[in-house]
């Protein structure tokens, strides 16, 4: 672990004051205890405040009117700061969401949490300071309601939690997780159910982390507030004040909002198109790190008040425990919020988001205000005061200033270890497969020098935004294009290739998606999180052993794993084996779509076709309000279940739904058509595959148009599809054996 932060006066491991007593003594309101919360000689202990976190992901400070911005629309916020102190200048030391937050519920940086990215590294509550554990141990019921695929508690962030709801649909295996979310009016009606379940005789406090995705890409917001912003990103930013508006009003209802402490942040900001980027992760820019921070005392008191001093999410968890009067970790170097005076601070940020996701440098960078520097191949120095947005590089004017900073950062441990498991089982089965664990962290480039700066490849980004863009609105074929033009001047992209691999796998192509996901994973040095696509991919190819290899990477970090391993043993025929893999996923509890249409397939498998239609319908249960492609698969597992159980009618209403979802695939199209067939609607059926071979023009979209009219018995029609279909692919090797057999 590395030391506390060196040159930061109010980061040291010694006494603290118990500023709020004597914050609340100045002010009339009594006084509180500095000695686990005790009043003064022979008084009441004073009463555990409700602690509320409300992180809303994504969010810029300088976009909200408590800060300024005149066309924002946040009448809860703008409430929530008139009780509030309000800290102008407050940072994260982060531009990604699961190292931010795990700096706010530990009060350390990412290189000593350990928690560089958001994939690939899990936070351990069991070896470094856990502000809920700690609140845990003080007597509070925890909570956690969270809106991000990123911060599922597998992450090691729920631990200690009474209960972490992080119940959010997964994107898919082949896609970036950071996409995954859940509408903040969910997570808002799942944080009520929690405080309106507790006992209200209970006298037992409670600490509520309550976390919102809006705003965070893709901008979407709902109605009203999208028709009512010019901005899509201010849109989403009303409809999160909304949510929080909504926990508020909560909180006030039941009693707790004026007796609670509640902390409203964000894990770090967004570019909205300065220095030519958009979104977050590869730069620490001013956007991209500087967060509102509001912190609401109990009672109101310091409601109003503003707090110019430089702040950090690392300052949330010693804040609290100021607060309760509760001894701060030594090696938690954030300082208390209420302490915070004029001394001069340091604050920290990095990112090794560029080196690990295109291979590029990494950057860190210290804010010694109003001074920014930001060190990488091609160092940069910024006065916030007189340009905040940081577009005149001082380095040359001002190198003296340049220099003691690049020294204070020098004193930092910033050493990286490659994302994932590093124990002796996971590397001997990275060995087995060939790779490389160290290859992700080298420092060179591909002439031996130094890995390029990020600023020198923005057009790279910009290339890739439009890239995920076209995939977003389902154009595949053009994201895949590009993909490959960034690939030819990225060679070592690895985002580049896992996000092709995800286009050709929407593409029916899984052949090449297997290869550009063993690319990425090659490229990674073996990280799991990308060894997971790979094995799905290579499931879908037939590898099978192959396949298993690559899940079990995963399976350490990702739960999915073991439906994939349920997966790859059913295609294998080993019943046993998928049936104890989907106990295991299946035993973590919590409502996961894909391991429930899994066992429906198991079931189908051993002949139990009642039992899996009501699998599939407990799957289809599970998914809420989540989007239908989730449910790719089931459909055709019902209507094979149905169709087994002589109930054709309900069959073909089965396979009809999964080619409204998956229209691209091929299987339900066939099985649509022979169970029209069978039902002596022959125009249906030619009517099912000609809709097959026109929506999917492919090899094997033809293929199976040619086995179901031979199953049909009509000879002439299958000869006249096959010799369509050769004219257009005479090399093809399916087609050619069916014009053989």
């Amino acid at each position: 672990m590395p030391s506390p932060r060196p040159g930061d006066p109010l980061g040291g491991a010694g006494a603290r004051l118990c500023s709020l007593a004597l914050a609340l003594a100045a002010a009339g309101g009594g006084t509180l205890g500095c000695g686990g919360g005790t009043a003064g000689s022979g008084a009441d202990p004073a009463p555990a405040p409700p602690i509320v976190l409300i992180s809303v992901d994504t969010l810029r400070s300088d976009r909200l009117p408590a800060y300024g911005y005149e066309d924002g629309e946040t009448p809860a916020i703008d409430r929530l700061r008139s009780d509030s102190i309000l800290f102008k200048y407050a940072y994260s030391p982060s531009p990604l969401t699961l190292p931010a937050h795990a700096s706010m519920l530990s009060g350390l940086l990412p290189p000593e949490h350990g928690v560089r990215d958001n994939v690939g590294y899990r936070y351990d509550a069991a070896t470094v300071p856990h502000l809920p554990a700690i609140l845990r141990r003080r007597g509070y019921d925890t909570a956690a309601t969270v809106s991000s695929f990123v911060l599922r508690g597998i992450s090691g962030l729920g631990e200690d939690f009474d209960l972490y709801d992080d119940q959010i649909a997964a994107a898919g295996l082949a896609e970036d997780v950071g996409s995954a979310q859940r509408s903040g009016d969910l997570t808002l009606e799942r944080a009520r159910e929690w405080l309106r379940s507790r006992d209200p005789s209970s006298e037992r406090p409670f600490f509520l982390f309550f976390h919102l995705y809006e705003p965070h890409t893709p901008y979407d917001p709902p109605e009203p507030w999208a028709s009512r912003h010019r901005s899509a990103y201010d849109g989403e930013v009303a409809a999160a004040d909304a949510y929080v508006g909504g926990l508020l009003d909560e909180l006030e209802r039941l009693g707790h909002y004026d007796p609670a402490l509640i902390v409203f942040t964000s894990d770090h900001g967004e570019s909205l198109g300065e220095h030519d980027y958009l979104e977050h992760g590869p730069f620490l820019y001013r956007e991209a790190i500087q967060v509102p921070l509001l912190i609401k005392l109990p009672g109101g008191r310091r409601g109003g008040e503003t707090v110019t001093a430089p702040a950090q999410l690392t300052d949330l968890t010693p804040t609290v425990l100021d607060l309760l009067g509760e001894p701060i970790p030594k090696e938690i170097g954030g300082a208390s919020l209420l302490t915070l005076g004029a001394e001069p601070r340091r604050l920290f940020a990095e990112t090794v988001y560029p080196r690990l996701h295109f291979g590029w440098s990494d950057l860190a960078s210290i804010i010694e205000y109003p001074h920014h520097y930001i060190h990488g191949p091609d160092p940069e120095l910024y006065d916030l005061a007189t340009d905040p947005g940081e577009l005149n590089n001082l380095l040359s004017e001002r190198r003296s200033i340049a220099t003691k900073l690049r020294r204070e950062l020098d004193r930092y441990d910033r050493s990286l270890e490659a994302p994932g498991e590093e124990d002796l089982e996971t590397t001997r089965r990275l060995a087995a497969l060939g790779y490389v664990t160290s290859s992700v962290i080298d420092g060179d480039g591909d002439d031996g020098g130094p890995l390029p700066d990020p600023k020198a490849r923005v057009h790279i980004l910009g290339e890739m935004a439009q890239a995920v863009l076209a995939a977003r609105a389902g154009n595949h074929p053009e994201a895949v294009a590009i993909y490959r033009r960034v690939l030819v001047e990225e060679p070592r992209m690895i985002e580049a290739w896992q996000y092709l691999g995800a286009s050709l796998m929407a593409l029916e192509r899984p052949a090449e998606a297997t290869e550009a996901y063993l690319e990425a994973v090659r490229l990674s040095g073996g990280a799991a999180h990308l060894a997971l696509p790979a094995a799905s991919a290579l499931l879908a190819v037939g590898r099978l052993d192959e396949a298993r290899a690559h899940a079990e990477l995963a399976a350490p970090i990702h739960p999915s794993a073991h439906d994939l391993m349920a997966q790859i043993a059913l295609a294998q025929g080993d019943l046993d084996e998928a049936e104890r893999q989907l106990d295991a996923v299946l035993a973590a509890g919590g409502r996961r779509v894909g391991p429930y249409i899994t066992r429906a397939e198991l079931l189908l498998r051993r002949q139990r076709y009642s039992e899996a239609v009501a699998a599939t319908r407990t799957a289809e249960e599970n998914l809420g309000d989540g989007p239908e492609r989730f449910l790719r698969g089931l459909f055709l597992i019902r209507g094979d279940a149905l169709a087994a159980l002589d109930n054709l009618a309900a069959a073909r209403e089965a396979y009809a739904r999964e080619i409204r979802i998956h229209p691209t695939g091929v299987t339900a199209y066939a099985r649509l058509a022979f169970a029209q067939a069978v039902a002596g609607d022959g125009p249906g059926a030619g009517a099912t595959l000609r809709s097959l071979v026109e929506t999917n023009p492919r090899p094997d979209a033809y293929a199976a148009a040619v086995t179901v009219l031979r199953r049909m018995g009509d000879e002439r029609a299958a000869a006249a599809v096959l010799r369509q279909a050769l004219t257009r692919w005479p090399a093809d090797e399916g087609l050619r054996s069916l014009n053989r057999g």
